[in-house]
């Protein structure tokens, strides 16, 4: 059938136009407010799909601040800082910025501690066709870089939770690229983190370490979830941030609740914690 110059137009403005697009395809469309429950349904699953697909069945989750380097980075930072001290007046921000970088050149311990617990369980568990105890972690750098970088220095895969923020965080390169994800919401991320997770290890960090150990512990409490091991790595920088014996003391836990976790400060520690945690049962092959 022959057409107009102006029917074929309005042909092609029809095709072009945004409301005939298939609706699964309309990113505008599923960016409107009435849609949450659709992209909530959909961080939902994609992650569970694809974990499926890739065979992990279980995981052990590393939290920790972004803020802590590994060794050599956090020496290199305070050098220049000291060599820019060595050579200017007496500057009270400079001797402030030195002193936090005395403490990230402290602090990189647990960057160190986290490669090496990665290390450690993913050279375990990853050496067969089934996948338990991977590496999950949010995929950011610090804690999280070191515990994904263990896992990738064993030749094992791991997972990387990454999350849309104010200022972009961007992946870290050492999260296995077919287990990295990102999300929108928090909620999300934070199930994703927990439906398989068979380990808690919680390094010292920020708000959101602490919003996220004490989520997982508050739902160990009130029977939410079964029970998983949850190891709080570095013994005096736990004591001091919370005082649970305090807690304790007051009324507001029970006794019975600091028994939630377990305090160690070195990687083998950690394991230890897991395999007492399951009686034997942590071992090659075994579902926990």
């Amino acid at each position: 059938m022959n057409t107009s110059p102006a029917l074929a137009e309005r042909l092609r403005a029809i095709v072009e136009s945004p409301t005939y697009r298939l609706a699964y395809e309309d990113s505008e469309l599923l960016g409107h407010d009435d849609l949450r429950p659709v992209r909530l349904q959909l961080e939902l699953l994609k992650p569970e799909r694809v974990l499926r697909e890739q065979g992990v069945y279980s995981t052990v989750v590393v939290f920790g601040s972004a803020r802590v380097t590994d060794a050599v980075t956090a020496n290199t930072q305070l050098a220049a800082l000291e060599q820019g001290a060595a050579v200017s007046l007496a500057n009270p921000a400079l001797e402030k910025k030195l002193a936090l970088a005395r403490r990230r050149v402290e602090q990189a311990r647990h960057y160190e501690q986290a490669r090496r617990f990665a290390n450690l369980i993913s050279s375990r568990f990853q050496q067969q066709e089934r996948c338990d105890f991977v590496v999950v972690t949010g995929g950011g750098p610090g804690i999280m870089e070191a515990a994904n970088r263990g896992a990738f220095e064993a030749g094992a895969r791991s997972i990387g939770l990454n999350i849309t923020l104010p200022h972009e965080q961007a992946p870290n390169p050492y999260v296995s690229p077919e287990l990295a994800f990102r999300f929108h919401y928090f909620a999300l991320r934070k199930m994703h983190f927990l439906m398989h997770a068979r380990g808690l290890v919680a390094f010292p960090g920020g708000y959101g370490t602490l919003d996220e150990l004490f989520e997982v512990l508050t739902l160990i409490q009130t029977g939410k979830m079964a029970p998983i091991p949850v190891v709080l790595v570095g013994r005096t920088f736990w004591r001091r941030v919370v005082d649970f014996d305090y807690l304790v003391d007051e009324g507001y836990i029970a006794p019975a609740d600091v028994d939630l976790f377990t305090c160690v400060d070195q990687a083998e520690e950690i394991v230890a914690a897991l395999e007492c945690f399951y009686a034997g049962r942590l071992r090659e092959g075994a579902s926990p």
